[in-house]
């Protein structure tokens, strides 16, 4: 349960990094409580799409992987990124993501961020 809780804010910090550094990733809310309660629903949204959808997807263009030697990664993850946006939106949640290479950007931040925070966040059970 612990290592659930520690990846949740770790994404939501990571979340939260993206919303600062690029104008395009926007976060609404009437207050700064607010705000934090729906980065951490999109945390949530956001480990679920990587939970159940990111592999499926990976498996399937697992040869672009090979042929791109990786470099497709950069797109599932915005994928995933845009895929969380519209889930949001569809959940009433203030997160919104404006265009694929907002997205592209927005994922690589993400995943450098929450990495960082892995290494310095417990990750015990």
């Amino acid at each position: 349960m612990m290592n659930f809780v520690v990846k949740t804010i770790a994404n939501a910090g990571a979340l939260a990094v993206a919303v600062w550094l690029l104008d395009k990733i926007t976060l609404t809310g009437d207050g700064t409580g607010k705000k934090i309660w729906t980065l951490i629903l999109v945390a949530l949204v956001f480990g679920l799409v990587n939970f159940l959808v990111k592999p499926i997807v990976q498996l399937l263009t697992f040869p672009l992987f090979i042929l791109t030697l990786g470099l497709i990664t950069l797109v599932i993850n915005a994928l995933m990124l845009l895929l969380t946006s519209w889930l949001a939106d569809k959940l009433d949640l203030s997160f919104h993501v404006e265009g694929f290479w907002t997205a592209v950007l927005g994922g690589l931040i993400i995943s450098i961020v929450s990495w960082a925070l892995h290494v310095v966040l417990p990750d015990e059970d």
